[in-house]
């Protein structure tokens, strides 16, 4: 008969014990176990916001980063480099916003081999409607108060800045 489940189990932690107990300790392991079950969480809940909007967080972050822009377009490379993500996954993303009317595609006049996303009146209606949803949902993070959220800020950065996810400047 099999012992039933607690909702104080925590798997890592179990794991983290079985890690230590096969090859030492490693607290790395269970960091980073804990990041990616975290990021799981995370992003279903997040997902699930913005899923009426006929979005995923993927498609939100473009969406938002094209607000941002002064002229609310960028280079197709542009939003790669910003989002650190292969140009396949930013074509992907981008024909997807294309088909949904939130993004308009077009050639680039500065470059003659890229392509430019905008996002059109549709797109902003959506994001701001998007945006007041996952604020009010606090991202998922709503367990966390202010400070906390600086401190997983603080402590996740030098991790970004090593990947170069943005520049110390």
């Amino acid at each position: 008969m099999s012992k039933p489940l607690s909702l104080s189990f925590d798997p890592i932690a179990r794991a983290d014990e079985l890690w230590r107990q096969r090859w030492g300790p490693v607290p790395s392991m269970a960091a980073i176990t804990s990041i990616m079950r975290a990021h799981q969480i995370l992003l279903a809940g997040v997902d699930a916001v913005v899923k009426p909007y006929g979005l995923t967080f993927a498609r939100y972050e473009a969406l938002v980063l094209l607000t941002f822009s002064k002229a609310g377009e960028l280079p197709m490379s542009k939003i790669g480099e910003r989002l650190m993500v292969h140009p396949t996954s930013v074509t992907n993303t981008v024909d997807r916003l294309v088909r949904s009317g939130l993004v308009a595609k077009r050639p680039n006049p500065n470059d003659g081999r890229g392509t430019l996303a905008s996002i059109t009146p549709k797109g902003r209606d959506v994001v701001e409607a998007a945006t007041r949803d996952l604020m009010a949902m606090d991202f998922g993070l709503g367990t966390y108060d202010a400070e906390e959220c600086a401190e997983i800020f603080a402590i996740l950065r030098p991790l970004r800045v090593a990947a170069e996810d943005f520049d110390e400047g």
